[in-house]
């Protein structure tokens, strides 16, 4: 599956037999994010939660993946909710970015898709935002914890689904259930 991972080697390989310096050594040349995400991706992939799967479009662009979580408890049980991650050239100085897909009623996604998540802030306030020693295993685990225990109605993104969670929790699983069944199969 990484194809990019068996490029990197080649590559390593080339370098080793080259006595000088070449004009297409530049164009040879991996990033030091993808040799951090040919790592990462082997390390996520053997510990992936057994809700969440991920697909690369692009086996040669592992900076770019879709990461699918179905949770199998609490609210959004039996919803299907895709995301979209990119992984951008600073990475691991900055997080990656990473978009929700799919329509949901939750209190720390919006409708249109952004997402609080402090590991996903590059600063934050309480300390537990992204720093260069985190991983896209932990992103992964922590867009899987939205729909369990890290599922907040205190410090909400979406005011109106906590609010409505507040108001009539029934009213508000309900309207979860509509999502899923709307948009989330």
């Amino acid at each position: 599956m990484l194809t990019l991972a068996s490029k990197l080697k080649r590559d390593d390989g080339l370098k080793g037999s080259r006595t000088s310096a070449s004009a297409s050594d530049s164009t040879r040349r991996v990033s030091v994010r993808d040799r951090l995400l040919v790592k990462e991706v082997a390390e996520l992939e053997a510990n992936l939660p057994c809700t969440c799967k991920v697909h690369f479009p692009d086996p040669n662009k592992l900076h770019c993946f879709q990461l699918t979580v179905t949770p199998d408890e609490g609210y959004y049980q039996g919803g299907k909710f895709q995301f979209e991650t990119e992984v951008p050239d600073a990475y691991n100085m900055v997080p990656p970015k990473v978009k929700c897909l799919t329509r949901i009623w939750h209190p720390n996604i919006t409708e249109t898709g952004d997402i609080c998540l402090s590991l996903l802030r590059e600063h934050s306030i309480d300390g537990t935002g992204w720093a260069p020693t985190r991983t896209l295993k932990d992103v992964v685990w922590g867009l899987n914890s939205l729909f369990t225990d890290l599922l907040n109605f205190d410090d909400p993104l979406n005011i109106e689904a906590a609010e409505h969670h507040l108001r009539d929790k029934e009213d508000f699983r309900n309207k979860v259930e509509d999502y899923i069944k709307r948009y989330a199969r």
